[in-house]
């Protein structure tokens, strides 16, 4: 049977948000507070962001006029929208530190996951596709002497898309012999089912030679996505489709620093070192992604649609976390990314003490907004779920985030110590989000407002736990790790002296 096919052509335009959000307690809905109500939005700019003049590659995700068939609406026929795949080129300008797969080869816990989306605002529907591997020193299941040797671990590859109409898919394996990642830039892949004849890849591959390969698995880059996985059975909390298959370039236009400068670690140069657990990085924060994914019978194409990827490694996640990321606004989709999260993490240390990290991230027409507990403070408010709010500042500017949504939430797995890769997470892509950001007065006041936005497709998560009520914290940084990362180390340049000896991952 085939799927049917939703072309934007015949999608209605970006609506306007409704900002009506339901309590904490989830008995009665309310509006934002009026202090977010007081402007609206601004007209935006154009913006004016993409690779600088020196660029390998000028664009990989547009696509040429001779490869799109278009036919009149009236007609009724849909219009295909061809992705163009672009090899993964040596250097890239929107690339961020610890890009690359971080294990190092020996046998300690160890985790990493990734994590792409691709919004569709003319469908108001989002896809997020998650994959990780955990403990890849053992390629299978543990025997029961090198359970002895190193204690219990959970092995294995996952992968996870929670797509449109909040409906999820999950297939997992516990043996990685046929994972590959790249040391130093983001590409990865797993090969779930392999055809018989021919070996699983082991690189990134041309589309055609991986669809020859793989009947079931993956292959991601900063510029390319695709792959087909089928649901393993194992989810009873949430509505599962049966398969997914898709295909589409990325463009990318923001990386985790000011358009045209040096991209940043998100945590800071410390992220370097195996310590401050789970480490985070956001890899493109902002991107144009073309092509298309078929899910439960249907086929959404798409041109140009704001994109985003960030990924994680360590030992294992934070006791508890949250986390909002849109980049889909009204009036101004893909000009404006955010991404804002905080964890309650593990310092290293004989005993069992926590810290509150935090971070919002932001930006907007090619300039990077940054609070982090090394250049300012942040505090937030987290329901259990239903409503998120952060504030932050830094020397320069104030910033406030507000979101809520009425959705029930679809529970996502995460690798876990306890229970290898487990339902630890909620999720919706159905979040209502208000953003603002002022200039700082002289006096540390709020001055002249410089951002307003609104959007009803906010990704909005709550993860770990337990959450008994809400949580209201501040960012508690020591003293001595806010002076650390604020010493401008160029970590890269340095092993470019010596490359030999440069960690994987970075």
């Amino acid at each position: 049977m085939e799927p049917s096919i939703y072309s934007i052509n015949e999608l209605h335009h970006f609506s306007s948000c409704y900002i009506g959000f339901r309590s904490i307690n989830s008995k009665c809905t309310v509006q934002f507070s009026q202090s977010l109500t007081l402007f609206s939005p601004r007209p935006f700019r154009p913006l004016r962001v993409g690779f600088r003049s020196n660029s390998p590659i000028i664009a990989c995700s547009s696509v040429a006029e001779s490869e799109i068939e278009t036919s009149s609406p009236a007609a009724g026929s849909p219009v295909s929208v061809n992705p163009v795949y672009v090899p993964t080129p040596a250097n890239r300008d929107t690339r961020t530190p610890h890009s690359g797969y971080h294990f190092d080869g020996t046998t300690r816990q160890f985790f990493e996951g990734w994590y792409f989306k691709v919004a569709i605002p003319e469908r108001k529907q989002s896809f997020c596709f998650m994959y990780s591997v955990e403990n890849p020193a053992f390629r299978r299941e543990l025997t029961q002497w090198e359970m002895l040797q190193h204690g219990p671990r959970f092995t294995g590859v996952g992968a996870q898309i929670l797509g449109a109409y909040d409906k999820y898919i999950s297939q997992y394996t516990e043996e990685s012999q046929n994972f590959w990642g790249s040391r130093h830039e983001l590409m990865l892949g797993n090969t779930f089912l392999a055809n018989k004849a021919l070996r699983p890849p082991s690189k990134e591959v041309p589309p055609q030679e991986f669809n020859r390969k793989v009947l079931e698995g993956f292959q991601v880059s900063p510029l390319w996505h695709q792959g087909f996985i089928r649901d393993d059975g194992r989810t009873y909390y949430a509505k599962t489709v049966k398969t997914a298959r898709w295909e589409y370039s990325t463009r990318p236009t923001y990386g985790w620093g000011n358009v045209g400068s040096k991209q940043k670690s998100t945590a800071g140069w410390l992220a370097v070192l195996p310590i401050f657990e789970p480490h985070w990085q956001i890899c493109m924060a902002g991107g144009l992604s073309t092509g298309w994914i078929e899910w439960d019978g249907e086929r959404f194409e798409f041109q140009d649609a704001p994109s985003y990827s960030e990924k994680n490694w360590g030992g294992a996640f934070p006791r508890k976390w949250f986390w909002a990321q849109c980049n889909v606004f009204e009036g101004a989709n893909g000009e404006v990314a955010l991404t804002a999260g905080g964890g309650l993490r593990q310092l290293p240390g004989l005993t069992d003490t926590f810290e509150n990290a935090a971070l919002i991230g932001v930006h907007y027409n090619g300039v990077f907004y940054e609070f982090v507990p090394w250049n300012g403070v942040l505090s937030w408010e987290i329901a259990q779920w239903g409503y998120w709010y952060m504030a932050a500042e830094n020397e320069t500017h104030m910033a406030e985030l507000e979101a809520a949504t009425n959705d029930v939430g679809t529970t996502l797995r995460a690798p876990t110590t306890e229970a290898g890769l487990a339902p630890a997470c909620k999720d919706t892509c159905f979040g209502d989000l208000r953003l603002k950001i002022w200039e700082k007065k002289y006096g540390g006041t709020k001055g002249k407002l410089i951002l307003d936005v609104k959007s009803d497709m906010a990704g909005l998560e709550v993860g770990g736990g337990p959450w008994f009520n809400t949580w209201k914290g501040k960012t508690t940084t020591p003293e001595v790790i806010k002076n650390a990362l604020q010493v401008p180390v160029d970590v890269e340049g340095i092993f470019g002296l010596a490359p030999f000896f440069k960690p994987p991952g970075l």
